[in-house]
């Protein structure tokens, strides 16, 4: 996918939301709030793929061990929808998501539909599975 290809389907994605948005920034990011939940967008260039991230969770500090672990758990046995994405722990802002990589080019409508599943299934992640998790890593 080229950036002007992710230019293009981002800004589709931020009308169809109500967002007035170039699509990406100079540093090849973008992001919005839809509601109550967050997206972010990175183009990386050199694999001319877009990540996708929507978050679940913020942390303060470094998770305490076991957290991420139990989130990837989750996602191994099925446990809930990941919208098509994978979970996700960026290190570098404490933030754990649910992120979708695209390489090529998809119809925009697409690019819409799956953005929202993923958005959908954040929801559900930052709710009962955090619970879940919580639960299951401190009665340890």
């Amino acid at each position: 996918m080229t950036r002007e290809e992710a230019i293009l389907i981002l800004k589709k994605f931020f009308m169809m939301q109500h967002i007035d948005s170039p699509g990406l920034n100079e540093n090849n990011v973008g992001g919005a709030s839809v509601g109550d939940l967050e997206v972010y967008f990175e183009y990386i260039p050199k694999d001319e793929a877009l990540n996708c991230s929507a978050l679940i969770y913020n942390f303060r500090e470094e998770p305490k061990p076991g957290i991420i672990e139990g989130f990837k758990e989750e996602e191994q046995f099925g446990r809930a929808s990941t919208g098509g994405g994978f979970v996700d722990y960026q290190k570098e802002n404490k933030g754990l998501f649910l992120t979708k990589t695209y390489t090529e080019y998809v119809e925009e409508i697409d690019f819409v539909n799956d953005i929202e599943a993923l958005l959908g299934a954040s929801r559900v992640w930052s709710g009962e599975v955090l619970e879940r998790v919580a639960q299951r890593v401190f009665q340890n």
